[in-house]
């Protein structure tokens, strides 16, 4: 089983004031029983970075980052993802979902991910099956 990592899982994960933490902590938990591969994008990586930059979990980003990247597990999206995520973000789709959760649909449909890491309804009404 592969599952794809959202910003909103990691931070909830990471950060114990959120209010999804325990049902994230638990999800995540979950994958080394399982030993789910788990996956993401470097936008993702970024996002991440960007509203952890003053958090107490900061070097979190960083180890996750180190992590998947030796694993090979870092996705770079391509230009295909690209252009296919801004012409579904110009129509508004998966409810409007932001342009970095546009692209990281394009990149699980490209690499036939069905699970995220998640529980933002964006991925939901695109389809995805979300994990907490």
């Amino acid at each position: 089983m592969t599952v794809f990592l959202d910003t909103v899982g990691l931070l909830a994960l990471w950060d114990e004031s959120d209010q999804w933490h325990g049902q994230a902590k638990d999800c995540f938990n979950q994958f080394s029983v399982l030993r789910a591969n788990v996956t993401t994008t470097t936008f993702v990586i970024l996002e991440c970075g960007n509203a952890s930059a003053r958090r107490p979990y900061r070097s979190a980003v960083s180890r996750l980052r180190q992590e998947l990247e030796r694993g090979q597990r870092l996705i770079a999206p391509t230009e295909e993802d690209w252009q296919t995520a801004w012409a579904a973000y110009d129509k508004g789709g998966a409810n409007s979902a932001g342009i970095v959760d546009q692209v990281t649909f394009a990149v699980m449909r490209r690499m036939g991910i069905s699970k995220a890491f998640t529980n933002d309804q964006h991925f939901r009404a695109a389809g995805f099956e979300t994990l907490f």
